[in-house]
Parts: C-alpha cells; structure tokens; sequence
C-alpha cells in the first residue's frame, strides 16, 4: 500500500455506471442482513462509496484510508462520516468500538493478511472483505495479485477468524468472517 499512489480523478470513481457495476448497495445489505449494527468502520474507504451506502441506512461511519488526497475526497463527498488518514492494519481507534469492520477490495493490497484481519477484529465482533474474485479479468489489480476463497480462510485463520458466509456478485465476493468457533 505504501507504493501505491491515487489518482486525482475521484470523480471518475463515483460515475453512476461504476457504481451501478460494484453494486454498493446489494453489498452492504448483504453485510448488514440479520445484524444489529450501529456503527461500521470502513477501512481503505477510498472516495467514501461505501461510507456514504452505510451512513445511508443509519450507522454511524468512520472511515480510514492511507491516502490523504482521497481521505480528504471522501470528508467532502460524504460530510456525514468521520475519516482518518492511517494504516488500515493500525487503525488508532478503540478496541470492539464498532459492530462491522469493511474492508473493501482492500486485503490483496496488504503484505501481512492476518494482521490486517486481526486488527479489523478488533475493532468488530464481525469482519466483511470485498475481494476482486481470481476469474474477474476487466477490473481491479493484477490477477497474480486475487486472493480466492483458499486463501481469505487461510489468513482470515490466522488471524482467529472464520469466514462464516461467501456471496459470490457480478464482478468480486464478499467475505463474513467472525471469531473462531461463533459459528
């Protein structure tokens, strides 16, 4: 992630046909269905698409993002949230204070798996990953850089957690994962 740079063109991120395809909103109901949650912290939020989908349906919403120009972005495109400039695998927020930790398309970007997962469970008693799926070709990082199903158990484990339901959608696959044993 620290090599990574963002783009001044958050606009290019939010156009309806980009939204339509990473369907923002069949994602979060799905994290949310069955769960009781007030509060979700959305790491790796980028523009704050997901943010602004939680902030939607009544959570309280902070989210965290490495970068400044698109932590900065996000606070003008959802001014409803709280935003913070850190590491999404050392996030300065308090141990269990929120219900859901989001980590949208964000855990293929990180060098240590379970660390980045056992920092989200800390944060939250239920842990939902947004990967781009192996297969997908059009959008994304590079395919050498997908993480499969194998392989978010594996570091989901690693890290005490187990995933506990999988949605497959059009263009990625959205991971529940819970503490070991809560099943």
């Amino acid at each position: 992630m620290n090599e990574r740079t963002y783009s001044a063109g958050v606009e290019k991120l939010r156009n309806p046909a980009r939204v339509e395809m990473m369907e923002v909103e069949r994602v979060v109901d799905l994290v949310l269905d069955g769960r009781e949650a007030e509060g979700v912290v959305d790491l790796g939020t980028g523009s704050g698409l997901f943010a602004e989908e939680f902030l939607r349906r009544g959570l309280a919403v902070t989210g965290v993002d490495l970068g400044q120009e698109m932590v900065e972005a996000a606070r003008r495109a959802v001014p409803g949230a709280t935003f913070l400039r850190a590491p999404a695998e050392d996030v300065p927020l308090e141990d269990g204070a929120f219900d859901v930790a989001f980590l949208g398309h964000l855990l293929h970007e990180a060098d240590d798996h379970a660390r980045m997962l056992g920092e989200a469970a800390r944060l939250a008693p239920t842990v939902a990953v947004l990967e781009w799926p192996p297969r997908e070709q059009e959008m994304g990082p590079p395919l050498h850089h997908r993480l499969g199903e194998s392989d978010v158990r594996r570091h989901a484990a690693g890290a005490g957690l187990t995933v506990v339901a999988t949605h497959s959608l059009a263009h990625m696959v959205l991971y529940l994962l819970e503490p070991a044993g809560s099943e």
